[in-house]
């Protein structure tokens, strides 16, 4: 079990709580409608146990492993091989693949973490790092990287016009469904990266840059905190409270 400093009622999510919420909860309906318009087949994965140290025994040699989801018939076929592992995470490729399997672009992404901020109480990542709470946050943490978010988008939509925050259980992605940001290349990604991070935010560079092409599944459960990973409106950025907000809290901590 995790020993990470958490808000006000996030804590990891157990197997039974994991089986519960992929069983009757995980909204494919929702799932399916986050992919229209997606080109080519997508790839998911799983994570059973990395950080939460939670997992079957069985699967015990392949917990912190990365499991790639790709032999699969439809989305009710996903969700039983998520419930066959009962993960702690699950993730989707923003790679777009072609018949042969080779990747002729990517969606781009941007990923802000609360662990990334400069606390005034816990310090930076490396200050937590030592103390072992390097995926650890607190509530003032939280409130500075939803303040980050926003000023994300404002400065993104100069450049963008279709964009998509998502909650991911401990902090926020902001996806870009521009078709002129798909074909960026890994130069100019990398670029945009340092641009971004120039200016004072808390990006996860490796997400931008397109190295770490998995994201977490829109709608999936963040098993380290026991949130539903939820896509909101820009609007409703502002007063999103992940503590209190029904929509991204699990039946099992209702």
């Amino acid at each position: 079990m995790s020993n990470y400093l958490m808000p006000q009622g996030m804590r990891p999510a157990t197997l039974q709580e994991r089986k519960e919420f992929y069983t009757e909860e995980f909204n494919l309906k929702k799932v399916k409608e986050w992919f229209i318009g997606k080109l080519g087949k997508i790839k998911f994965a799983v994570i059973i146990g990395r950080h939460t140290k939670i997992f079957l025994p069985e699967y015990a040699d392949d917990a912190e492993t990365t499991i790639i989801i790709e032999d699969y018939k439809d989305l009710e076929d996903l969700r039983e091989q998520i419930v066959e592992f009962l993960p702690e995470a699950a993730y989707y490729d923003r790679n777009v693949y072609a018949n042969s399997d080779k990747a002729v672009g990517q969606e781009l992404a941007f990923d802000l973490d609360p662990e990334n901020v400069v606390c005034p109480i816990h310090g930076g990542l490396a200050e937590k790092m030592k103390r072992h709470q390097g995926l650890g946050f607190c509530e003032l943490e939280l409130e500075m990287v939803r303040g980050q978010t926003l000023c994300l988008l404002d400065e993104l939509q100069g450049e963008f016009s279709q964009l998509q925050v998502v909650y991911s259980g401990r902090g926020f992605h902001v996806h870009v469904f521009d078709q002129e940001a798909y074909a960026l290349t890994a130069k100019e990604r990398s670029a945009l990266a340092a641009r971004v991070k120039a200016k004072g935010f808390a990006i996860d560079a490796w997400v931008t840059e397109g190295e770490s092409r998995l994201i977490r599944l829109p709608y999936s459960l963040n098993g380290l905190v026991s949130r539903v990973c939820l896509p909101l409106e820009k609007n409703e950025v502002e007063k999103f409270n992940p503590i209190y907000d029904v929509r991204c809290i699990p039946k099992f901590l209702r």
